[in-house]
């Protein structure tokens, strides 16, 4: 199992490159993962330590998606390594919150530029490596790119976006037996979202609009990664699958005189 994980430093994608990995095990195959972040950290490391230690074979990898030339580099590096690639775990991406209407260019070209654009370029250079593996690709959007989400920035419209290129890929590139598909979390706990669940009153307050009562966590996530990219979802292309602890169809059970099952 020949993977590369962008976004993987920490969060989600240090969960996915460690679930990828503990499942490949398990298999009988050795994972080689290639842990990419934007910057070479000591939580990249210990990602890459871990893999070690299990068994696998791990390298890390840095570079800004926002920079055209990056992506294309990522899986060369990797592919030099590796001698080819089985998975594609296109997770890495930024939020900036605003106002639409308050965002200058900059602010939106940004974020297109890392979420979509970024995405984009990873999946076109890594395609001749997964048409050879007849491999799997998964995108990480967002509950936010399903539903409009009032304050986000360009969050949402980067996110939405991302979810067609994905379905989009999982079409053209079905025929060469590569399948593509999205993961997209809820309210989850991830460093990028540490600093909202560290007041206990907000944690509280989202937990009680949430089904299953809690937030989550990076492995809820990573698990569903894993199963879109494992044999298991041999059958399972151009999917977008919510992993919010059923939030986004709880819409109606909010609105006040309903029936409930509480009732």
């Amino acid at each position: 199992m020949r993977a590369l994980v962008s976004g993987g430093s920490s969060g989600i994608g240090a969960s996915a490159c460690l679930r990828i990995a503990e499942a490949a095990l398990a298999r009988g195959s050795q994972p080689k993962i290639a842990v990419c972040g934007h910057q070479l950290t000591t939580t990249q490391e210990k990602v890459v330590r871990s893999i070690e230690a299990m068994g696998g074979i791990a390298i890390a990898l840095s570079g800004d998606l926002g920079d055209p030339k990056v992506p294309s580099q990522l899986v060369a590096a990797a592919v030099a390594e590796f001698g080819g690639l089985d998975v594609l775990v296109a997770n890495a991406g930024i939020a900036s919150p605003g106002a639409i209407c308050d965002l200058s260019i900059e602010d939106w070209d940004d974020m297109f530029s890392v979420n979509l654009r970024g995405a984009w370029l990873l999946a076109k250079a890594s395609y001749p490596h997964l048409r050879e593996s007849r491999g799997s690709a998964c995108f990480t959007s967002s509950m936010s790119g399903q539903i409009p989400h009032a304050g986000s920035g360009a969050y949402s419209p980067t996110k939405a976006a991302l979810t067609m290129l994905a379905q989009t890929l999982a079409l053209e590139w079905a025929p060469d037996g590569i399948r593509v598909n999205v993961v997209s979390p809820g309210m989850t706990h991830t460093p990028m979202s540490e600093k909202m669940y560290a007041d206990p009153q907000i944690k509280k307050a989202r937990e009680a609009i949430i089904p299953l009562a809690r937030i989550g966590e990076p492995v809820d996530i990573a698990n569903v990664i894993e199963f879109l990219v494992s044999p298991l979802s041999a059958y399972v292309t151009g999917q977008d699958i919510c992993v919010d602890g059923g939030f986004s169809k709880s819409i109606l059970s909010h609105i006040p005189g309903r029936p409930s099952s509480k009732s």
